[in-house]
C-alpha cells in the first residue's frame, strides 16, 4: 500500500520508493531519512499529509505520498 492509504498514527515500515526513475525525487526523500526500512508515521491527513520520520516532522503531498510504499508491521 502506499503512504496516502496509511492509518492516522500507526507506525509503518517504508517497503519501497517508486519514483519512477526521478533521481531527484528519490535524492529528496532520502535527504529526510525517507528509504527503505525506516519507519514512517502519519500524523495528520488534511490536503497534504504530515509524517513523522526519525523523530522529526515533514508535510509530503499526496503525489509524493504515493510514490512511498509501506508495510504494516505485524505485532503480537
Amino acid at each position: 500500500m502506499t503512504l496516502n492509504e496509511a492509518e492516522l498514527g500507526i507506525d509503518y515500515v517504508i517497503t519501497d520508493i517508486d519514483t519512477g526513475g526521478d533521481e531527484e525525487m528519490e535524492s529528496f526523500l532520502f535527504s529526510l531519512g525517507c528509504y527503505s526500512g525506516e519507519n514512517i508515521t502519519v500524523v495528520d491527513k488534511k490536503k497534504n499529509l504530515v509524517v513523522s520520520i526519525k523523530d522529526a516532522r515533514y508535510n509530503i503531498d499526496p503525489e509524493l505520498a504515493g510514490s512511498i510504499h509501506v508495510l504494516k508491521p505485524y505485532f503480537e
